[in-house]
């Protein structure tokens, strides 16, 4: 039976394309590479979750949060903090750590280092 094997990309819309590509690039990692081929990641869990519309999770105005798996939030937050970056950690989960914060563009994202 044909399925789903994975996520094959996120696409949104953007002011700046390039601008917001090189700061996901430099910042994450992400992207598309010097040699033109996609980011590569790391098999693990992927959380496909509607919210409704009245959540407070994130910004109202906007319809998508992307959220990261990482492998050290104070690691990767004191990284973000130091190049201006502001990020908000949050109360630690069952699930594990997470943090918020924007793109220059203003989409949030949610970082998540699971337990």
């Amino acid at each position: 039976m044909a399925k789903v094997t994975g996520i094959g990309g996120l696409f949104f819309r953007s002011r700046d394309p390039e601008g917001l590509s090189k700061w996901y690039a430099d910042l994450f990692g992400v992207g598309n590479g010097p040699d033109g081929m996609p980011w590569q990641q790391e098999a693990g869990m992927t959380v496909f979750q509607p919210f409704s519309q009245k959540t407070d999770y994130y910004r109202a105005d906007r319809t998508h949060m992307i959220n990261f798996r990482i492998d050290d939030m104070d690691g990767f937050v004191a990284r973000l903090s130091s190049v201006g970056v502001p990020v908000k950690q949050l109360p630690d989960e069952t699930y594990g750590k997470f943090a918020h914060l924007e793109d220059p563009e203003g989409n949030p994202i949610e970082l998540w280092q699971p337990l």
